[in-house]
């Protein structure tokens, strides 16, 4: 494959990312509005807080595998293990409810903190390419910090377990917002 194959290979998948900008607006939005539900809604008992995590999981884990149709190579196989990891994680929570709890914050802290690392490589690789890459250094070091306190000793309180849920869902929808704004960008400089 020559240079120039690689580059109209590139172009193509940046057209077709560009060009589906909108889905990512429209899941960053679904997310924002799950979140607010999750901070809104009473979750006490630890049934309630295992279903509630592997909704979210299954969820994440669709909305990895959507990712895959705007990433290069790279980034799809990295797509493709989240999505697969979310499902998996998502399916034993529901099956396990009772079990999934004492695990599910340790999922949890590893989530913030593989998602926080995630997010600061993206915001310093798209620094020239986009102006809100600061939003996104922003949370992805929030989220590592969550990681750390998500590891501290709270695993007793269901309520924390329950706004670990919510600032999942908030930052997940503010990088979706993130991405789409990104998008749209891309696609008016290939007009």
């Amino acid at each position: 494959m020559t240079t120039m194959d690689t580059m109209l290979g590139e172009r193509e998948v940046e057209e077709r990312a560009a060009d589906r900008w909108w889905i990512f607006l429209l899941t960053g939005i679904g997310w924002l509005i799950f979140a607010l539900m999750v901070f809104q809604w009473d979750f006490t008992t630890v049934y309630a807080v295992s279903y509630l995590f592997g909704v979210v999981a299954l969820v994440a884990g669709a909305n990895e595998f959507v990712q895959i149709t705007v990433s290069t190579t790279g980034w799809k196989i990295a797509h493709a293990i989240l999505g697969v990891l979310f499902v998996l994680a998502g399916l034993w929570a529901l099956v396990h409810p009772h079990n999934a709890f004492l695990t599910i914050a340790g999922l949890i802290g590893y989530f913030l903190l593989f998602k926080g690392i995630f997010d600061l490589i993206v915001a310093f690789a798209a620094r020239s390419q986009s102006d809100l890459w600061w939003l996104q250094l922003v949370v992805g070091l929030t989220e590592i910090l969550l990681a750390f306190w998500v590891a501290g000793n709270f695993r007793e309180k269901t309520i924390l377990l329950v706004a670990y849920v919510g600032i999942i869902g908030l930052s997940r929808g503010i990088t979706e917002l993130i991405v789409a704004f990104r998008l749209k960008g891309l696609r008016r400089q290939l007009a």
